[in-house]
């Protein structure tokens, strides 16, 4: 089984019944990863692969800090001997260090897991910041906007993704632009 097979067996098998809205964002991030394969080169499957699962700490089943990204990449590497790179952007997607430092568990994942290439780490969360809940494109701004309203402004995840929203559109600008270059014949990162 190859490694973007066995990503989204597993992702499914521990999302899609008890969270069927996250299996969708899933999906659709996982889609959008897809979409980035002009600029991924070698590392389109790798990268396809952490957005399927970039969730899955959610699960009930493995969920034990309530952080995800952490939850998640102590499961795919203690439980499941998965890829350390695919172990890593789960880890750090979507600017987890940030919700880290809002929960107190900045030092515990820093320490536990590096970080993987920055213009991967970018476009996971690129992927993740352009699909909504239920897996259909949006923008930045109104993917943020969702989220606070969702969890509102003076809640952890509110705080953060506040805190998060420069690095979130600066981001997300730099996989543009290097969309944009790979569409006029660029290279692959």
């Amino acid at each position: 089984m190859g490694l973007t097979e066995w990503a989204y067996t597993l992702s499914e098998a521990m999302l899609s019944e008890p969270l069927p809205r996250r299996w969708a964002h899933s999906l659709g991030v996982a889609k959008r990863a897809r979409s980035l394969s002009p600029i991924l080169g070698a590392d389109a499957e790798l990268l396809e692969a952490a957005a399927v699962l970039h969730d899955v700490g959610y699960s009930p089943a493995i969920a034990t800090t309530g952080f995800h990204p952490l939850d998640g990449a102590r499961f795919l590497r203690g439980q499941e001997g998965a890829d350390e790179r695919v172990v890593r952007l789960v880890a750090h997607h979507s600017c987890a260090l940030l919700e880290a430092e809002e929960r107190g568990l900045r030092q515990e994942l820093e320490g536990e897991f590096e970080l993987e290439r920055p213009d991967l780490v970018d476009a996971l969360l690129y992927c993740d910041m352009t699909t909504t809940p239920d897996g259909t494109h949006t923008t930045p701004t109104e993917r943020l906007d969702e989220i606070v309203q969702r969890y509102g402004p003076d809640t952890i995840v509110g705080r953060f993704i506040q805190r998060a929203a420069p690095e979130i559109h600066a981001a997300s600008k730099r996989v543009g632009d290097r969309m944009a270059d790979a569409s006029v014949g660029g290279q692959p990162m």
